[in-house]
């Protein structure tokens, strides 16, 4: 089956991606307006871009439900700064609830039950209750479209990074200890626990 995507509608376009893009891992992102105002939302289009300067990237979206982009988005061009937040098993439910899409002002720190945590460089808090996150300072948004179906891209260069010290030894992150959960399609996560190792093959081609 080949698909031209400009054949899909939005919505399958976008079941399209999700249900093959998997599993995702979940930045869980909080901000503040320019009134001080926290907000707390998920989003699974997350990953790293580099290591020098250490740089995170994650992608806001159009809210079908308000009719204009997420209010994380909003946030940051406000005030230029945020932490992504890992989600674990222990966090999940509250990262749940933080999904839900509430007008502007309302703290999803309180609605999902979760500590705002002081930051050591910026003034947007990280969640207490996670066991990994980034302090980041924008780098740069890039808008692909603001509409629906649309989104944008936000670039943070890390300033610190907190850490629970269970889940690290030696400099390396434990997965066993950190337990992330990734991002399906629909309302499906999984658990990621089932771990196996690859050796790369070198540049010499000898195979392992």
């Amino acid at each position: 089956m080949i698909i031209n995507p400009t054949n899909l509608t939005t919505p399958d376009r976008y079941k399209l991606i999700i249900g093959s893009i998997v599993p995702r891992p979940i930045a869980w992102v909080s901000t503040m307006d320019a009134e001080g105002r926290l907000n707390l939302a998920p989003f699974s289009y997350f990953t790293a871009v580099s290591t020098d300067p250490m740089t995170l990237l994650f992608c806001p979206g159009w809210s079908s439900v308000r009719g204009k982009m997420k209010d994380t988005l909003e946030n940051i061009r406000q005030v230029p700064e945020f932490v992504i937040n890992i989600t674990d098993e222990a966090t999940k439910e509250a990262m749940n609830l933080s999904a839900t899409e509430f007008p502007p002002g309302v703290n999803e720190f309180e609605w999902a039950g979760v500590t705002p945590a002081p930051s050591q460089t910026i003034r947007v808090p990280r969640v207490a209750e996670s066991p990994i996150s980034f302090e980041c300072i924008l780098q740069q948004i890039v808008v692909v479209k603001e509409g629906p179906g649309g989104g944008a891209v936000v670039l943070g260069e890390v300033q610190a990074i907190h850490v629970r010290d269970e889940v690290i030894e030696n400099g390396r992150i434990l997965p066993e200890k950190l337990q992330p959960i990734g991002r399906l399609a629909g309302n499906t996560y999984a658990h990621i626990n089932d771990l196996f190792e690859m050796e790369r093959v070198p540049p010499d081609g000898r195979k392992p």
